[in-house]
């Protein structure tokens, strides 16, 4: 069978694109949180540290919190993953899904403290109801990305027989980190009833996003994935990394 060279041109565009844009979601997912609470010491942005990141939305930090939340939710969108007939597997369903979820939170804030300060990015309605909807799309959004982490992202590696593993596994990584996020998640409403601290509801959220973006990373092979790092997380004993093979 004759290979079209066009073709594998396009199929390493794709894989491209594809780690990039993986990339991409992992890095903002991570950088939301560390953004918002080192600008908050900055002095110039007359912002204070906020007991979530969703309070964020009411500061003059708003738009970080919703630019970040919106390109992430368009980056899922545009990430056209793998069909599968389990909804829990569908990547592609799944993300976005979870795309939808993100711009969700993002033009729609929880309920404030003052109500006299409610404002909407869209609907120009001072409604409480209004704000049960962003810890809807909160929630949900936070249970797709664990299920991608646990149950889409650990396919590739899911008939490997080649033993032994390593513990840095990206199977491991990944379930890890999905398992994190339904755990840092759940924590919210348990930590904001017992009142562990002022800034527990942050800490948890944060955390759970740091795990998100781990994995996103992980998955788009931020740390490359020749020598040691390609064989440990991998599986492959690759001399360079493979994007770079695909470039010369």
């Amino acid at each position: 069978m004759k290979i079209d060279p066009k073709e594998i041109e396009i199929e390493r565009d794709d894989i491209f694109t594809y780690r990039r844009i993986r990339r991409a979601i992992g890095y903002l997912g991570i950088s939301m949180p560390i953004l918002l609470v080192g600008l908050s010491f900055i002095s110039f942005f007359k912002t204070q540290l906020q007991p979530s990141i969703s309070h964020y939305y009411f500061t003059n930090l708003r738009e970080v919190f919703t630019g970040t939340l919106c390109a992430v939710g368009l980056f899922l969108i545009c990430y056209k993953g793998t069909s599968n007939a389990s909804i829990w597997k569908n990547d592609n369903l799944l993300t976005n899904i979870a795309g939808i979820m993100a711009i969700g939170v993002a033009l729609i804030p929880m309920n404030p403290d003052d109500f006299a300060i409610k404002i909407y990015t869209i609907i120009p309605y001072p409604k409480k109801w209004l704000g049960w909807f962003h810890y809807g799309f909160a929630a949900l959004l936070f249970l797709i990305m664990a299920l991608l982490s646990i149950n889409v992202f650990t396919i590739g590696q899911k008939n490997e027989t080649r033993d032994p593993k390593s513990i840095l596994n990206e199977n491991n990584i990944y379930r890890f980190c999905g398992y994190s996020i339904l755990v840092f998640i759940i924590m919210v409403p348990v930590s904001e009833s017992l009142k562990f601290f002022t800034y527990s509801t942050l800490v948890l959220e944060a955390l759970a996003l740091f795990a998100f973006g781990i994995a996103w990373l992980i998955k788009g092979r931020a740390l490359g994935d020749k020598g040691m790092i390609g064989k440990k997380l991998y599986q492959e004993n690759n001399p360079v990394n493979t994007e770079k093979v695909f470039e010369e």
